[in-house]
């Protein structure tokens, strides 16, 4: 299923892509794409693609500061793509690749916090989460769990949709969680 959507998704969206590139290299200097290391199924490294949103100068690979609402950082195109989730389009490509499924957790960066702590300080749950391969999207987005997750709450709420989705998995449910994404694609949290 992976396959077969993504292919569609990427010939489809190949035009808007396109756009987004050029709009970012006219308005910023550095690279187009944003490559961060994100752990994944079995807790295996991969690099995760973005449209680059911020400063290239300002940019944060280990992902230890979170996005804020006025974050300086973020470019003005950067600021439309995330608010649209357009900046997200390049994890197609791992999808394509493997690294990466339409459905399930959202993999995070490995300096990601919550209430000054790394997530697996705050719950050893959190490394269950790794046991089925990382989505594009997932349970806790369409839930509303996405953004910055600057308390402990915010990941315990993401964590118990994650390990809820691994426990209820099938091609239904991952059916029921893209179309459900489409309600989603703009968020409010989606700085």
């Amino acid at each position: 299923m992976d396959l077969v959507l993504v292919s569609i998704a990427i010939l489809f969206l190949a035009p808007l892509m396109l756009v987004t590139a050029i709009a970012i290299k006219l308005e910023s200097r550095g690279p187009v794409l944003f490559k961060q290391r994100r752990l994944g199924h079995g807790n295996r490294l991969f690099h995760i693609y973005k449209f680059r949103s911020m400063r290239d100068d300002l940019s944060d690979l280990n992902g230890d500061r979170s996005t804020d609402r006025d974050d300086d950082r973020i470019t003005r195109v950067g600021r439309f793509i995330r608010a649209t989730s357009i900046d997200e389009l390049p994890q197609l490509f791992n999808v394509l690749f493997g690294t990466m499924s339409l459905v399930g957790p959202r993999p995070h960066a490995l300096g990601s916090k919550a209430d000054s702590k790394l997530f697996w300080e705050i719950d050893r749950n959190y490394w269950l989460r790794h046991a089925t391969i990382p989505g594009l999207t997932g349970l806790a987005q369409v839930r509303g769990f996405r953004g910055a997750t600057m308390t402990r709450a915010d990941l315990e709420l993401r964590l118990a949709s994650d390990l809820e989705y691994i426990q209820r998995w099938s091609l239904g449910y991952d059916l029921l969680i893209l179309a459900r994404t489409f309600g989603v694609i703009v968020h409010r949290n989606g700085f």
